[in-house]
């Protein structure tokens, strides 16, 4: 009852706030962020603490178990990949995070509205995405990348985000959970506050899901003087893993 009435009052105060608007109209999300994530990179489904790996309750918030709905063969694969195979993940290897997880990496990232699209700038990897708002369609489907191809509307003050065209590498999180190029991702960013934005994504891919499930947490501004974002000295297909142990992954040379 108590979690019910605080979600009627966070709505109300998401309707009462008129967000800053760019020259062209919009509702300004421009600025500094960091997410509030919390140990999402390590693990985005609750989990208890390990060795360099803090506890948390995760960023799932549907299904009600806050568990990922895998198909009983991929969460077998999963399970692999995160007991066995954690070597593998791509973004130990400096490969670019994807949708959505590059919004949870723990590194603070900016985002501009230049006319007619918005665009995000990640201090990790030095990656970035520019979500089209002008109307333009996907790209041909044939077409795959680490980030998908993005394109946006708005609804109201929420930024809806539609991404599709992903290769299958990336995964989304530590924990070898990991993603298909049949992969479509749904993103909302609604101005909270002046400083607050509220992170939301669906995720559907009917290969390896039994149901398209949510995840959602905010984004706070940096209100810090003279914050910008630092260079990330990591390379595409760095190798430095290869030192990793048997308990991360890799067996001992």
């Amino acid at each position: 009852m108590i979690n019910a009435l605080l979600f009627v009052l966070f709505l109300t105060a998401v309707q009462a706030y008129t967000p800053k608007l760019t020259p062209d109209g919009k509702p300004s999300l421009e600025g500094f962020w960091n997410n509030q994530a919390g140990s999402a990179p390590w693990d985005i489904e609750p989990h208890t603490a390990a060795f360099q790996v803090p506890a948390g309750e995760g960023i799932i918030v549907e299904p009600a178990d806050r568990k990922i709905p895998y198909k009983p063969e991929a969460l077998a694969k999963r399970n692999d990949l995160r007991d066995h195979h954690s070597f593998d993940d791509p973004q130990g290897h400096c490969a670019p995070s994807g949708i959505p997880r590059q919004t949870y990496t723990p590194f603070g990232f900016q985002i501009v509205q230049p006319r007619g699209a918005v665009a995000i700038l990640y201090e990790a990897e030095h990656a970035y995405r520019v979500v089209r708002t002008d109307g333009s369609p996907h790209v041909p489907a044939t077409i795959k990348m680490w980030q998908g191809d993005s394109i946006g509307h708005w609804e109201s003050n929420t930024l809806v985000v539609d991404s599709t065209n992903f290769n299958g590498r990336t995964w989304l999180d530590m924990s070898g959970n990991f993603t298909t190029d049949s992969l479509h991702v749904v993103e909302r960013f609604t101005p909270v506050d002046a400083n607050t934005v509220r992170y939301e994504a669906t995720i559907e891919d009917p290969t390896i899901y039994a149901r398209p499930w949510t995840i959602r947490f905010p984004l706070r501004r940096v209100t810090q003087p003279g914050y910008y974002i630092m260079e990330f000295a990591c390379h595409e297909g760095e190798r430095d893993l290869q030192h990793y142990t048997e308990d991360t992954g890799k067996k001992e040379k």
